[in-house]
Formats: structure tokens, C-alpha cells, sequence
């Protein structure tokens, strides 16, 4: 018997709907055009690919700091509610490791390693823990599970009484992050400092050679569970500052009048990227043949292009690459 055709109920959100999300992320009516025309097609690509599969779909969204892959996770998970499934978006960022826990290996590996954002400063096997109870992939029953969070104004994970509670499984995971995809570099790329941080405060290499393994080690496995990858590509490096900056300001005035020491001025900025620059660069120049749908941005996060490239399934291909 030949299977009937997929429906697709995947639509727009309500006026009502779309006014609220733009109000809560502080978005012009020029983003419900942008979603419109370029997202309501990965959404649907999902939701086709999650009645594929028949169970939990974990979605992998790779993007630069500031390239509004988080906005996205959001409206995909407004969108696919209203089409019937249950979506939950999963931020890489809220895995970091504690303060505490950063300021031990800053003093037993390098001291590099204090500052978050790289992988071998999240944790792992709380992240794997938690996707795997959303998606009901160790324990098939209905539970509730802790989805942990990171207040980045305090540079620290907040208290497990503030953490998200998520009714599981889940249908549609949407786990997001800067360098989700990433794979290891050989130690011969290593050897060469990309920018002064690098240069400068890791001369040895032995706080990149720390990263590379932790990828290669803790990270990458987790990748080859992702079901559906895409990306939005920032058109390089070069963006990035400007891009995170904006979130930081951002951050500031959701603030404002509080006790902040996480937050960084525009020099702090300058430093902190720099972290970030290695391995986002390695993403901008390799995931975007390997993804099923990848998103070129302009300077202004204007979208100019996408493309589609499903890949087989994960089941046959044991790899996300």
C-alpha cells in the first residue's frame, strides 16, 4: 500500500501571536517578512522531517554570537506548537560550567579557561543527560525534566530552583549554539596563532590544544545524535564584534539597575571574541556544504540567501558530517 502524502500544517502565527513575539524580543515588523520568506520553509522542513522519523527530533542550530540564532529557536518553537507538536529550544550557552568550577581548571590546565564560551567550559554530561530526557531517549515514560540556565549578566549558572521544567518526551528538540558542528582541527592547524589573544595569552598552544580535545572528546559525539542540522552563516569573522556588542547592550538594558558583573564594555568585547574566533571560523568555512539547510546573512543580518541539502538520516550515516 503506497503511503498517503504528508499534509503540511505548518502556518503562520496569529496577528496576536507575532505582535507578542515581537514586543518580547524587541523586534521590527521587518522580522515577520524575514520569517515569513525564509523561516516558515525550515519549519516546515522540520515538521516533515519529524513525521519521517516517527519520534523526538533533535534540530542542530550552528550561528555565530549575535547572528540571532536564538530568535530563531524561538520563533520555530512558536511556529511548530501552533502546527501541533511540542518544541522546546535548548541553548548551548546555559551548559557552562559554574564560575567555581571554570576558576579550577583556569588554575590546574590555563588560565584561559575561567572565561566561558569554548568548548571544555560546558558541561558535558549534564548537556547529553538533558537532551536525552527530552527526548525521552533513556527513559521512553513521561517525566519532567530540569533544563538548566545561565545568567550571563553574573557570568554563572543560576540556582537549580530557577531552572526550566519540561514535561517529556519532547517531539521537537531545538538545541542551540555558536559552535554546534564543530570538529576538531589537526594539531598542525593548532601550531599557528589566529589572533593576539591566542599569540599573546596561550603562546604554548596548550589552552587551544585543551579546546581541540575537549571537542573531539566530549562534543563531538553529542553532535552525531543531531537528526536535522542548519545553520545561519554570518558572512565572516569580521561581524562578530559588532554583532555581539549589540547583544551585550541588549543585555544591559534587561538590567538595568541591577548588580551586573558579568556584563563587558566594547574592550572586553574586542578580548572576548577572540576566543570564539578559531572555531567559529572553522564553521564558516566548513558546515555549510554539510547541513540540511544553511542561511546566508548579510553585515545586517539580512537574509540573502538559503539553501536545502538534506542529508541521509543519522541511523544511516552514524555522522552528522
Amino acid at each position: 500500500m503506497v503511503a498517503p502524502p504528508l499534509t503540511d500544517p505548518v502556518l503562520m502565527p496569529s496577528p496576536a501571536q507575532c505582535a507578542e513575539f515581537l514586543q518580547r524580543h524587541r523586534l521590527s515588523t521587518l522580522y515577520l517578512d524575514t520569517a515569513q520568506r525564509w523561516f516558515m520553509p525550515l519549519a516546515q522542513a522540520i515538521w516533515r522531517r519529524r513525521q519521517q522519523q516517527g519520534g523526538p527530533l533533535l534540530v542542530g542550530l550552528n550561528g555565530s554570537q549575535g547572528s540571532g540564532k536564538s530568535t530563531l529557536a524561538a520563533w520555530l518553537c512558536l511556529v511548530l506548537r501552533g502546527a501541533g507538536l511540542t518544541t522546546v529550544s535548548v541553548s548551548l550557552d546555559d551548559f557552562y560550567l559554574t564560575r567555581a568550577q571554570r576558576q579550577t581548571l583556569a588554575e590546574m590546565v590555563h588560565p584561559l579557561l575561567a572565561t566561558r564560551g569554548v568548548p571544555g567550559s560546558h558541561d558535558t554530561a549534564l548537556m547529553e543527560s538533558t537532551l536525552h530526557g527530552l527526548l525521552g531517549r533513556d527513559e521512553p515514560s513521561s517525566r519532567t525534566v530540569l533544563v538548566p540556565s545561565f545568567d550571563k549578566s553574573r557570568d554563572d549558572r543560576t540556582d537549580e530552583v530557577h531552572w526550566h521544567r519540561i514535561g517529556a518526551p519532547v517531539d521537537v528538540v531545538i538545541w542551540e549554539g555558536w559552535c554546534l558542528g564543530a570538529v576538531a582541527q589537526p594539531a598542525s592547524a593548532l601550531a599557528v596563532a589566529v589572533n593576539d589573544l591566542e599569540a599573546q595569552e596561550d603562546p604554548q598552544g596548550v589552552w587551544r590544544r585543551y579546546v581541540n580535545s575537549a571537542l573531539a572528546t566530549d562534543y563531538e559525539p553529542l553532535f552525531t545524535q543531531v537528526d536535522y542540522w542548519a545553520m545561519l552563516r554570518a558572512p565572516g569573522f569580521e561581524t562578530v564584534y559588532r554583532w555581539r556588542l549589540e547583544q551585550e547592550q541588549k543585555l544591559a538594558q534587561q538590567v538595568q539597575g541591577q548588580s551586573a558583573p558579568g556584563l563587558m564594555s566594547a574592550a572586553d568585547i574586542a578580548r572576548f571574541i577572540g576566543f570564539y574566533q578559531r572555531l567559529t571560523e572553522v564553521c564558516l568555512a566548513t558546515l555549510p556544504e554539510h547541513v540540511d539547510w544553511c542561511c546566508r546573512l548579510d553585515e545586517n543580518r539580512r537574509v540573502q540567501s538559503f539553501s536545502q541539502c538534506p542529508r541521509l538520516r543519522r541511523a544511516d550515516t552514524g555522522s552528522h558530517r
